[in-house]
């Protein structure tokens, strides 16, 4: 993935290492220091360019819920930060 990470250098924020998150039961590394969906984007790039999202937050078509505790949060993928251990267990169907 150090060249994926290469070739996006220009769209993702400096980073130092890579973290283990999960999503939807995979096991991932992705960019430390990074919005979920830019981190999303990093592990399928041609689907999350592709797909029919603002960017900004408005539309919630990147919506994500992750597990904290024993609860789901729902989360808005382009504005919220990825955190190491993340466990991410649900996607809104544009971005999954």
């Amino acid at each position: 993935m150090k060249d994926n990470a290469e070739s996006m250098a220009d769209i993702l924020e400096p980073f130092e290492r890579l973290i283990d998150v999960e999503i939807c039961g995979a096991k991932v590394q992705v960019p430390e220091n990074n919005p979920i969906l830019r981190c999303l984007q990093y592990l399928d790039i041609e689907k999350i360019s592709n797909a029919d999202l603002c960017w900004n937050g408005d539309c919630l078509n990147c919506q994500v819920w992750v597990k904290a505790g024993n609860k789901e949060k729902a989360l808005i993928a382009c504005r919220a930060k990825i955190e190491d251990g993340m466990k991410i267990v649900r996607m809104s169907p544009e971005i999954s």
